[in-house]
């Protein structure tokens, strides 16, 4: 080749890579970020930034949004948070989930000949969370009133232009939503037309949520007339949700639809504020919630795949991909039997899984072909106790639920796959005085039982629990336990600094996405916004957290981008594969640029997700 013309497609290639290269342009801002499922609710975001409130303000603003607009959640669900605090340079964890009602028992669901409980109805509900939630993180985090944060929330509960997504959404699950009375009167204005559910851009309106959101704020300012302090009287709006007349609506109407709920369900359940999970990554430590999540799975995957140059690889080449594949499966098989609620016994042995001891052992299980069969490890020895529960790992195949292994995916519409990407949404919030949220909120998604005449969608979470000791004895259903949830916000620090805050909907695919995003960025130096819009792979080895907890082992998705002599080498290695135009997942992220002091803000191309940023 002569010089000049090398010189010139050197030129050329220069060009393109400065060039554009995502679909989305990147998120640019020097004062704060707003980025959620929805413009709007990145709009109430920002309209609380510009008031004056820090990220936690504004993240509770976007909360209230996008749960008053049911982006795949309502406020009756459940919300789970890290939080950096600049002051104290430590990430707190916000555990928001709801727990098993009374009568909610093993017996009680095997009776009605359940294998486990339901998808859909009131029994399907875990107390609220959301509410609690919200209320606790601006309490104690936050500068703002409750009457301010909720302020965009109550004025689109009284009418806001439905987007299509959501009033289609609506209209296909009708025949559902007409078998519960206050779900139809919210949810369906033209009955007996022949679309009985909101048009696009239609005004939408609730009312009875309205009417809710006032109670709240109602409490807040009788409170500050009393003398009571901005946190005292958040507080007091806290206590009317879950012990005055709010909880009594919501107590009457979710058992007049045949829920379990009590008062004192409602009355005993608290907010926890904790202490993450952690690994460091390659001198970049990784943050989780605990086990009551699948989140520490990202950090296995991250301690397993440290055993393996995955630079030298290459971005989706086939030995990376089976390797990304495989690791995530050995950490989503000890999810499915290790991971529970921890307030309960038995204990999660957390401290072996999350050695890097045994991911060097799980490691060595990674071969040139995928394990369909590929189950729980042991990670007892590696905290130096006996595995109390080896005699149910041999009775755990037996157990398993269906699956068809030899049926692949087949497309974007499978409902297998519909479910096992189940959706919620995330919240990302930033500003320049240090704070950083990260939040994935969820439940109460439609079709939702609405509790009452309260306007709140009630959560389908009680679906993630087992009723089989042997499928995972640290998950399986007792009153007032919290369910294993695939809720997993994530968070991490370089030298001491924020350097990624991120999380993303889409039920069991959501550490497979964040842990693609983390790598994107980490081992191939893509921007946020490019590792957002990657083509990521998803796996279905693992138990679905829903429905029939079905799963598909060797099942993978793939990226119509991946290139021929990649899909025939992962065929020769026994991978069932099935193509999407875009499989990134709805990932939302911040990354911190320390040499400019600005932050960059990532929003993928795979649904309706964006932001705001100043």
């Amino acid at each position: 080749m002569k010089k000049a013309t090398l010189i010139f497609l050197i030129c050329c290639l220069s060009v393109s890579l400065s060039a554009q290269t995502t679909q989305k342009p990147p998120l640019h801002g020097k004062h704060w970020m707003a980025i959620t499922g929805k413009p709007l609710g990145a709009t109430a975001g920002a309209m609380i930034f510009s008031q004056g409130g820090n990220a936690i303000d504004a993240s509770c603003a976007m909360l209230a949004a996008v749960c008053t607009m049911w982006d795949v959640l309502s406020w009756g669900g459940e919300t789970q948070a890290l939080i950096y605090n600049p002051h104290t340079q430590k990430v707190i964890a916000i555990n928001a989930m709801g727990i098993s009602p009374t009568g909610a028992t093993v017996d009680f669901f095997r009776e009605k000949n359940m294998q486990y409980p339901p998808e859909f109805g009131a029994l399907a509900a875990t107390t609220p969370g959301t509410p609690g939630g919200l209320m606790t993180m601006l309490a104690e985090y936050g500068t703002m009133s409750l009457e301010q944060v909720l302020a965009p929330a109550m004025e689109m509960a009284k009418g806001y232009p439905i987007e299509a997504q959501t009033a289609n959404m609506i209209e296909n699950r009708k025949d559902l939503i007409k078998e519960w009375p206050y779900s139809k009167k919210v949810f369906l204005p033209h009955l007996g037309e022949e679309r009985e559910a909101p048009h696009a851009g239609e005004i939408f309106v609730q009312e009875d949520l309205y009417q809710t959101l006032k109670k709240l704020v109602d409490a807040e300012k009788a409170a500050l007339e009393a003398g009571k302090s901005r946190k005292e009287a958040i507080y007091a709006a806290y206590d009317r949700f879950y012990t005055g007349d709010i909880a009594e609506e919501i107590v009457r109407g979710t058992r007049e639809q045949g829920g379990l709920f009590t008062m004192e369900d409602l009355a005993k359940w608290r907010v926890k504020i904790e202490e993450p999970l952690s690994t460091n990554y390659k001198g970049i430590e990784v943050y989780k919630l605990q086990e009551w999540t699948q989140g520490p799975v990202l950090l296995q995957s991250l301690n397993i795949l440290e055993n393996f140059d995955l630079r030298s690889m290459g971005y989706n080449s086939a030995n990376y991909i089976n390797t990304v594949y495989q690791a995530m499966n050995l950490a989503f098989a000890d999810r499915d039997f290790y991971y529970g609620d921890p307030d309960f016994s038995p204990k999660s042995p957390m401290k072996g899984l999350l050695s890097k001891e045994y991911a060097k052992e799980r490691a060595k299980l990674i071969k040139e072909k995928n394990d369909p069969n590929i189950g729980p490890g042991d990670p007892y020895p590696f905290q130096n106790e006996k595995n109390p529960f080896l005699h149910l790992l041999d009775k755990r195949k037996d157990a398993l639920a269906y699956y068809q292994p030899e049926l692949p995916i087949q497309g974007p519409e499978d409902p297998f796959l519909k479910q096992f990407q189940s959706g919620t949404t995330s919240i990302q919030a930033a500003d320049k005085e240090g704070w950083v949220v990260s939040i994935t909120p969820s439940g109460g998604w439609i079709p939702a039982v609405i509790a009452g005449n309260t306007g709140v969608g009630l959560s389908q979470r009680m679906q993630s629990f087992v009723l089989d000791e042997a499928l995972n004895p640290f998950n399986i259903l007792e009153p007032g336990k919290r369910p294993r949830v695939t809720l997993t916000p994530s968070m991490a620090l370089k030298d001491g600094k924020p350097f990624l805050s991120f999380a993303v909907q889409g039920g069991d695919t959501q550490d497979q996405d964040l842990l693609q995003l983390f790598l994107n960025m980490v081992e191939f130096g893509m921007t946020v916004q490019e590792a957002s819009e990657a083509a990521n792979i998803h796996s279905y080895q693992m138990q679905s957290s829903f429905g029939a907890h079905e799963s598909k082992p060797g099942s993978i998705t793939l990226n119509y981008a991946v290139p021929a002599w990649v899909r025939n080498d992962l065929q020769k290695r026994g991978y069932k594969m099935n193509f999407l135009e875009r499989t990134s997942g709805p990932l939302n992220a911040i990354w911190f640029d320390w040499k400019h002091n600005s932050f960059w803000g990532g929003s993928s191309n795979h649904g309706e997700d964006y932001g705001i940023a100043w």
